[in-house]
C-alpha cells in the first residue's frame, strides 16, 4: 500500500511499487487528465510535477512519488488559474492531446522563474512534443500568464489572431485591433 499526495488529496494505492504512477494516477485513482502517448518519457504528454519538478509519469514508479507532493493537469488551476486564462485567451490547443504536458511543464517554470525570458522557456519546454506545431502559442501564453500575474489580474484581450506579442512583455499592440477588457476574479 503506498500514500501518494496528489493535487492536495491523499490516496492509498494498492499497487506494485515498480508500476509507473501514470497507471496508478490514470487508472487507480481516476485522474485521467494526464495523458499516455509513447511511454518512453520522450514526448512529455504524461507530465506532472513532483515536489515542483516536471517528470515523465509513464517512466517514474510509484515507489518514486511516496512522500512527494503531485501536481497533475486537473491541479493546475489551483495553482496558477493565470497559466489557464493566457492558454484560453491564445488558443493555445489545436488537438489538445500534449496540452496536459506542456501546461503542467509551464506551470513547473512558473513556479521556478516567475519572469521567463526566451531561454528560460525553451529550455523548460523542450522536452514536451506538440504535433500540431503550436510552439509560438504555447510560448506566447507563458510570457502572458507572467504578465497576468504581475499585472494584478488585468490583461486586455485581442479578437484579432494576427496580433503581435512585443517582446519587451508588453500587451498586444493595438493599432487596428479590437480590445476588451477581462477581469479576472479569484
Amino acid at each position: 500500500m503506498a500514500k501518494l499526495s496528489i493535487n492536495g488529496k491523499t490516496h492509498e494505492v494498492n499497487v506494485p511499487l515498480d508500476m509507473p504512477i501514470l497507471w496508478a494516477i490514470r487508472d487507480i485513482i481516476g485522474l485521467t487528465g494526464t495523458k499516455y502517448a509513447c511511454g518512453k518519457g520522450i514526448c512529455g504528454s504524461c507530465t506532472i510535477l513532483m515536489d515542483g519538478n516536471p517528470i515523465r509519469s509513464c517512466i517514474t514508479p510509484v515507489s518514486q512519488g511516496i512522500d512527494k507532493e503531485i501536481i497533475t493537469i486537473e491541479g493546475v488551476a489551483d495553482k496558477n488559474e493565470y497559466l489557464q486564462k493566457a492558454w484560453q485567451e491564445l488558443n493555445v490547443p489545436q488537438c489538445g492531446y500534449c496540452q496536459p504536458g506542456q501546461l503542467v511543464s509551464a506551470l513547473g517554470l512558473l513556479n521556478e522563474t516567475p519572469n521567463p525570458n526566451e531561454e528560460d522557456i525553451n529550455s523548460a519546454m523542450s522536452g514536451n512534443i506538440c504535433r500540431c506545431g503550436t510552439y509560438t502559442r504555447i510560448k506566447k501564453a507563458i510570457y502572458l500568464a507572467a504578465e497576468l500575474k504581475e499585472n494584478n489580474k488585468q490583461y486586455y484581450s485581442y479578437t484579432n489572431e494576427r496580433s503581435i506579442y512585443n517582446k519587451q512583455k508588453k500587451f498586444y499592440k493595438k493599432r487596428e485591433y479590437s480590445f476588451r477588457r477581462l477581469d479576472i476574479s479569484l
